[in-house]
């Protein structure tokens, strides 16, 4: 089975996630995709999304200090 990144097609639109019967985040969520989200898009409940980025660790300052050293 697939996974996709999906949300509610609009802002206050509650669309149920049918495993659990929880409403799917209105930021989006990666979900199997099956015959349920087949519909919810068909319907326009739902839209594909791309997830948003998450920032990357910076590094800090004493692994700097020991590359410098080395």
């Amino acid at each position: 089975m697939t996974k996709r990144y999906i949300k509610p097609a609009r802002q206050g639109l509650v669309v149920r996630q049918p495993q659990n019967g929880q409403p799917l985040p209105q930021e989006g969520a990666w979900v199997d995709w099956s015959g349920h989200w087949i519909r919810r898009k068909a319907e326009g409940s739902i839209v594909e999304a791309t997830p948003a980025a998450t920032p990357k660790a910076k590094p800090n300052g004493a692994a700097l200090k020991q590359k410098e050293a080395d």
